[in-house]
């Protein structure tokens, strides 16, 4: 399994992350909300916990969303122990 986990910017708006949450991590507003804001204050949060191939995907559907809005927002993968 691996952790899916958005790291904080100075660019990125906050709004657009909430957004990412909901979009790709089915979060509702208020659990989306609590997340970006450990992002922001923490410098990075965790979206999720899933398989190796999920977890590639989402953080490839992140990252090319962000990068459609040119945003820098980076999102990545670790190993859950």
């Amino acid at each position: 399994m691996y952790k899916v986990m958005l790291l904080n910017d100075d660019y990125t708006p906050m709004e657009f992350v909430v957004t990412v949450l909901e979009r790709f991590f089915g979060m509702d507003r208020e659990k989306a909300t609590v997340v970006m804001l450990k992002v922001h204050n923490e410098g990075a949060g965790l979206a999720g916990i899933y398989p190796r191939d999920i977890a590639e995907t989402k953080v490839g559907q992140v990252t090319g969303f962000a990068r459609e809005h040119q945003h820098p927002l980076q999102c990545m993968m670790e190993e859950y122990r």
